[in-house]
């Protein structure tokens, strides 16, 4: 990439077959790109070679870039010229910020987040996805990442008859959707939120384009279960098979007043997944993945093909914020 950037080691990062790192990590070497507008024209010049990295290591790290605020993210992530995606079918509360940059995620910061694939369980779910660090918190508040294809390797060498029953019966989620959003819920996004409507027609028009079971609770709740959707994808272009799913996230994560997490993710054919296999799966995670500290200014690219991501606990303030793509 001429001599503008550089590749950096971080003692968080991890080795992948063939000695790639990951994440990637690229800074700009010292009065290289002096503002937002040299930054997008390195982004056009280098879009894809940085695509090519992207595939062989499924997230690249952005840091020290001039990348200041909300807006300059905007700015730089329109810059891969990709078609954003709603957040329609997330169960995060979010906030808008720009009309394709909101929060990452308004739930408790003493909660942390889970792994999984973003969206996931919604058979829409974006390619691409991009966190960008405006607050970084000064306790905790890492955004961890795990490679799929390796978590899928290990949970099968690990768990071979519980990935052969995934892969043969495949999975559904069930989530109570509140009316109204609850930030005191990780899951908290009510249903106006996630199909972005007051109208209950058009709430239950996308359910069933998206093949969603829908039930109207008394309490103006909305339960939903999803269609029958593979716990593990094949990769296409890369030939490798990944954990694709929010098993995790669902099972241990997806208890509020409305919801329990045991039976928020079961077999698609409804029976309950065991406990004793979660465990393992989460631990397999954590061994698995990279945490680096967020730097104010830092971008994370991920591929969500490829790549899991998770949050930890914090202590305010913080402001991660987050762009989606398909």
């Amino acid at each position: 990439m001429d001599s503008i950037v550089s590749f950096i080691t971080l003692a968080e990062q991890i080795i992948l077959e063939d000695g790639i790192h990951f994440p990637l990590v690229i800074s700009p070497k010292l009065n290289s790109l002096e503002n937002l507008s040299d930054t997008v024209s390195f982004v056009e010049k280098h879009r894809e070679e940085l695509l090519v990295h992207l595939r062989q290591c499924g997230a690249i790290l952005f840091r020290d870039f001039p990348i200041t605020d909300a807006s300059a993210f905007d700015t730089f992530a329109r810059a891969f010229n990709w078609m954003p995606l709603p957040y329609v079918g997330g169960a995060a509360p979010r906030q808008q910020v720009t009309s394709i940059v909101f929060t990452s995620n308004e739930s408790p910061p003493s909660e942390p987040i889970p792994f999984h694939h973003e969206m996931a369980q919604v058979p829409k779910f974006p390619e691409h996805l991009m966190f960008f660090c405006d607050v970084p918190s000064t306790r905790g508040g890492e955004t961890p990442i795990a490679y799929s294809p390796m978590i899928y390797n290990r949970i099968s060498e690990a768990l071979p008859e519980f990935v052969q029953k995934l892969e043969e019966k495949k999975i559904r989620y069930t989530r109570v959707l509140p009316n109204g959003d609850d930030p005191q819920s990780a899951i908290g996004r009510g249903w106006q939120s996630t199909y972005q409507t007051e109208d209950r027609d058009y709430a239950e028009k996308v359910c069933h384009e998206q093949g969603t079971d829908y039930e109207w609770l008394d309490d103006g709740c909305l339960k939903t279960t999803t269609k029958i959707l593979p716990a593990i994808r094949l990769d296409e272009r890369t030939g490798k098979k990944t954990w694709f799913n929010s098993i995790v996230a669902a099972y241990t994560g997806w208890s509020d007043k409305r919801n329990y997490g045991k039976k928020a993710v079961t077999f698609a054919d409804g029976e309950l997944m065991n406990e004793e296999d979660i465990h393992r799966c989460v631990a397999i995670l954590e061994e698995s993945s990279v945490s680096f500290t967020w730097k104010k200014g830092d971008v994370l690219l991920i591929d969500n093909r490829q790549v899991l991501h998770a949050r930890k606990s914090f202590e305010p303030p913080r402001r991660i914020l987050a762009a989606l793509f398909q």
